[in-house]
């Protein structure tokens, strides 16, 4: 195991499976699409798989605290599309660029407390190699009723 494999099970994560679409709907685009020595990441949801762990707007169906896991859960699915396109997460050497999104019910104002759920798993995991620029936006509606997506940019190691 790589040095962020062990990071996981240090602190008791284990990743999902990888993001697939639902029956009946496919995707004309790369979960992870690499250039050069940076991976981009398309947005991801909080699933294992095609199953949802999450669904409902911050701030009505879920409270703040749910919605910070909702993103903890969708860094995690993140992980798992990284590591099936990179064959090991040691191959990501630093974090440029988070965009997180919040479905919120009116009048919620806190997205980047949401958002914050992905970026302190991040943090957890790659320690000052996870630091990275961030942007955290309130949205009306999410795919599938997700209550958080992100998308990333991060650096490759050869």
């Amino acid at each position: 195991m790589g040095r962020i494999a062990d990071r996981l099970t240090e602190l008791g994560l284990e990743l999902p499976a990888p993001f697939a679409p639902p029956p009946g709907v496919e995707f004309p685009f790369e979960l992870v699409r690499t250039s050069g020595d940076l991976a981009y990441v398309s947005g991801h949801l909080p699933v294992d798989g095609s199953e949802a762990l999450a669904t409902g707007r911050v701030g009505a169906e879920l409270d703040l605290a749910q919605g910070y896991e909702a993103a903890r859960l969708t860094g995690l699915s993140i992980f798992a599309s990284l590591a099936q396109e990179l064959g090991d997460l040691d191959r990501v050497s630093g974090w440029v660029k988070a965009l997180g999104l919040v479905q919120c019910a009116p009048g919620f104002d806190k997205p980047p407390a949401v958002i914050n759920g992905f970026t302190d798993l991040v943090l957890e995991v790659w320690g000052p190699a996870g630091r990275h620029a961030r942007s955290a936006i309130g949205a009306a509606q999410l795919p599938f009723d997700a209550p958080v997506e992100v998308e990333a940019v991060v650096e490759l190691s050869s």
